[in-house]
Formats: structure tokens, sequence, C-alpha cells
């Protein structure tokens, strides 16, 4: 017979302790940030460093320089390493994000002095040099009517796109659609609105209008929607698409009731970081809206203004209720793209649902 014994608590905490090795203190890390921190802070007073994000850099390196060091002396080289590593990613991670808060947090501060009532009800018609009022009504209404548009044309457009390339393109006639594609992702804006400029303006003669604004921001929004849907239907697993033609299911109606709502969250959010790129574009804006500081609420008829072409001028006059105007104009951009963002995926999940 086997006899089964246990090992005595004390002995499996001793094997358990043996397994992990030998671990540092609680209080070391702490005290290493600290005086990290502290000789970063000493540079920056007693040195020409000025910038707060070489402070952060500094930080960071001899934290973790010092933790690499005691977690060698203490645990070995491979623990130490692994520490190393961590504390670089995190890092990393910290020093992308200052530039976001940096941004959000001027962009809050500057705006906040003229985000009142007065100016989202009011355009600048009649506001004169030395005036303090006016408002970006029209902008609003002119960057709302324009990114309508653009995204009713593009989004369906693109997505038929996306799904010959993935469901039936196949050869040369594939291949080079998504060359075309690739070419439009690195097109320049200004370029954008140059050929709507010189094709639809001059050559077929329309007005400048926010259509034809639109139509830029078209051209703009179509290379971000159709890789990102592209790559979404590739993500939805094949055996998906065998089970409904297994069924009996025609290949056109697999992909509309299978396909597409499986990937749809991610054709979302590839849809609006569309979106968001077009929402602060300038420079097609430049050649095709001109720009009005009258209300115009008829995109089809008449010179139109757009956010980005409001903060353009008004961050070019002297005055500094005028900067205010476009600081105020800035926040408005960043709270309609993230309102936008929070519309399009409550209606993903409703839809999916």
């Amino acid at each position: 017979m086997t006899t089964l014994t246990t090992a005595p608590e004390g002995a499996a905490s001793a094997d358990n302790l043996h397994l992990r090795g030998n671990q540092l203190p609680a209080f070391v890390l702490p005290v290493i940030a600290v005086v990290a921190v502290g000789i970063s802070l000493l540079l920056y007073f007693a040195t020409p460093m000025d910038s707060e994000i070489q402070i952060v850099l500094l930080a960071i390196l001899l934290y973790a320089t010092g933790q690499t060091i005691a977690s060698a002396v203490v645990e070995g080289g491979r623990r130490a390493r692994d520490r190393f590593a961590t504390t670089l990613l995190i890092g990393a991670f910290l020093l992308a994000i200052i530039p976001l808060v940096a941004v959000l947090v001027t962009v809050i501060s500057k705006g906040a002095a003229r985000f009142d009532g007065d100016f989202f009800t009011h355009s600048m018609r009649g506001i004169g040099a030395r005036d303090h009022n006016g408002g970006a009504y029209s902008a609003i209404v002119g960057t709302l009517e324009q990114i309508a548009i653009a995204t009713l044309i593009a989004v369906p457009f693109s997505a038929m796109v996306a799904i010959y390339l993935v469901e039936y393109g196949r050869g040369r006639i594939s291949r080079t659609i998504s060359f075309f594609v690739d070419v439009l992702t690195g097109l320049p804006s200004i370029i954008a609105g140059l050929f709507i400029y010189a094709f639809y303006l001059i050559v077929l003669g329309a007005p400048q209008t926010g259509f034809a604004g639109a139509l830029a921001l078209i051209i703009l929004m179509i290379p971000t929607v159709v890789r990102s849907t592209e790559e979404m239907l590739k993500l939805v697993p094949n055996e998906l698409r065998e089970a409904s033609y297994a069924l009996g299911v025609e290949r056109w109606r697999t992909i509309l009731k299978v396909v597409i709502p499986t990937a749809l969250p991610g054709i979302v959010t590839g849809v609006m970081l569309a979106i968001a790129r077009v929402a602060g574009e300038t420079a097609p804006l430049l050649l095709t809206i001109f720009g009005n500081d009258s209300i115009n609420n008829n995109p089809f008829s008449g010179h139109q203004s757009a956010l980005p072409l409001y903060i353009f001028t008004e961050a070019q006059k002297p005055q500094s209720w005028a900067v205010d105007r476009a600081w105020a104009a800035a926040l408005t951009l960043i709270i309609l793209v993230m309102l936008l963002n929070l519309i399009a995926r409550f209606i993903a999940r409703r839809t999916r649902v």
C-alpha cells in the first residue's frame, strides 16, 4: 500500500518561498521613486533645464536604473531585467499621455473664457474688431452639415469597397483598388481641396458651398474607412460564413446578416476615426467653402463657415478676445467629436443587440 503523507504547513511555505526566490521589500521601490524625483527636481533648479517633460523623462530613467540595480542585487538578473522592461513600457505610456493631457488642459483653460450661451447662439455678422461679442453658431452648423454629408456619402461607398476587397476581390482589379486606397491614405489634405477647387469649382463651374467642402472631406474619409472596415471584415471567423452557407443562405445575405453585424463595432470605430480626422481639417475648406460670418443653413447654396476655418480666422486677429473665441471654438470641436463618438458607439451597440 502507498501511504499518502502531507507536508507540514511551514515546509510548504518554505518551498513556495524557495520557488519565488528573494523579493525586494515593499518599501524599496517607493524610496527609489522619491529619490529619483528628488534628484530630477534638484537638477531642474540647479541647471538650465526648463522643460517639464525632461524632468519626467529623467525621473523615469533614474527610477528604472535604481530599481534595476536593487533588483539585480536582491532578486537576480532575470527579475531585474523584467522590472526594467516593465518600467520602460509604463514610462513610455506616461510620456505618450502627457501631450494629450497638456492639450486638453490648455484648450479647456483657455476656451472656458468664452464658453457661454452667447457663443453658441450668435454668429459673427456685424461684429467689429473692438466688439467682444460674437459666436460660432454658423461655424457649428456648417461643420455638422459638412460632416453629415461627407459621412452619408463616404461610409456606404467605402464599406462596399471593403466588402468587395474581402469577400469578392481577386486578381489584378483587387490589387489595383488596394493600391489606389493606399495612395489616398497618404494624400495631403490640401491636395484634396485643390482637386475639388480645380475640377468641381473651376471646370464644372460650381460655386463655393458647404457641399464643395464636404466633397473634399469625402476624399479624406474614404481610405480610412476602407482600411478599417477591411481589417474588421477579415477578423470575422470563416466558420461563421461556412455555417451560413451550409444552411443555404445566399452569399450577399450572409454578408449582410452575419459578417457585417459581427464586425460592426470595429467598423464604427474606423468611421469615427475618419470623422475625427476630417472634422479638424482646415486647408480643404479654405479653398471650397470660402467662409461666412452670417448663418447659412443651406450647404448647397452660398458660402458657409466651419469650426476649423473659424478657428483659423479668429486666431489670426490681434485682439485677445478674438483669440478667446478661437480657443472656445477649439473646445467646441473637441466636445463635438467626443459626442459623435458616444452617439455612434451607442447606435452600434443597440444595432448589434
